[in-house]
């Protein structure tokens, strides 16, 4: 009974991290239409860690321990705030395809990065493979969105900032998974909500020194934002979120990374039905290879896994 709980656990992480987190893509623009970027962060993050410290109280979880609390705060701004803020950024010299086919390399320096799992990592060479051919799918998956020919100024600046943001994601994702979660049982969720409230703190303080507070008048925000607002919170924040670091813990990192080619993929799913947006045979190809390589990484991996355990 335990073990089936526990693989029933795993599943339902991986749905959050595969599809609700590929659906904030489409409420992160919705709610964009009334919050400016660093405003969005810093209500989203301290609404998120906040609530999810209430609940970890209510169940008398340990939450106020300095060490906790420091390598969660490391974790958070790496991890969240860092990674967020360059793509922000990023976007005001690159489109937003190449944002997102950049941004799903983040699996591959996982990969490189994960030192203590070099060796079942590279020995695996399904799973590898599997890595860069998700990449290759997210490529065809936004190929024809790709404009090479970018009238936008300084697209090189982009580039630059999506590779460090990627980096600074892989590097959080490890530091996450091998100092900051502790044991599978370790801290519960508390964790997960100093991270997110840290790295409020940081959009709080760039929210402030750009003037977006001053700027915004919250009565004029349309009742869609507030509502993508709150299923951020909740279902990007809350669940997802945490369901990452969870999985984390009980998970190899390359495996659990797979998530950043899924994502892509609902996006486009999502903008399809809601967006009315057109779905062309290459981006068909794209999914069918992306959908492969997850099915060839997680096979190989969750294997080889097992089997160390």
């Amino acid at each position: 009974m335990e073990t089936a709980r526990k693989q029933l656990a795993v599943i339902v992480a991986y749905f959050l991290i595969y599809v609700v987190w590929g659906s904030t893509y489409y409420f992160i623009g919705v709610a964009l239409e009334g919050f400016p970027p660093f405003l969005l962060g810093a209500l989203r993050f301290t609404a998120a860690g906040l609530l999810l410290l209430v609940l970890c109280r209510f169940h008398r979880e340990r939450i106020f321990r300095k060490e906790l609390i420091r390598r969660s705060a490391v974790s958070g701004i790496v991890l969240l705030f860092i990674d967020m803020a360059v793509i922000m950024l990023a976007q005001r010299y690159v489109s937003s395809s190449l944002v997102a086919i950049v941004a799903s390399s983040t699996a591959v320096w996982i990969m490189l990065l994960d030192v203590p799992m070099w060796k079942q990592n590279f020995r695996n060479v399904a799973a590898a493979g599997g890595i860069v051919l998700g990449f290759i799918g997210v490529g065809l998956l936004y190929f024809e969105q790709l404009d090479m020919k970018t009238d936008m100024p300084h697209s090189e600046y982009g580039i630059l900032l999506l590779i460090g943001g990627c980096l600074s994601w892989a590097l959080g994702t490890l530091y996450t998974k091998y100092r900051s979660c502790g044991s599978e049982s370790a801290n519960g969720f508390a964790g997960s909500a100093w991270q997110m409230f840290s790295a409020s703190v940081m959009f709080w303080i760039c929210a402030v020194t750009t003037g977006e507070i001053q700027e915004t008048d919250f009565g004029e925000v349309p009742r869609k934002a507030w509502l993508a607002l709150a299923y951020l919170i909740t279902f990007g924040s809350i669940l997802a979120y945490s369901a990452y670091v969870w999985l984390l813990k009980v998970r190899p990192a390359t495996e659990v990374a797979t998530h950043a080619y899924v994502n892509p993929v609902v996006a486009v799913a999502i903008g399809t039905e809601l967006g009315n947006e057109q779905v062309t045979t290459v981006q068909l190809a794209g999914l069918i290879v992306i959908l492969a390589s997850v099915m060839l990484v997680n096979r190989n991996i969750c294997f080889r896994f097992k089997k160390r355990t």
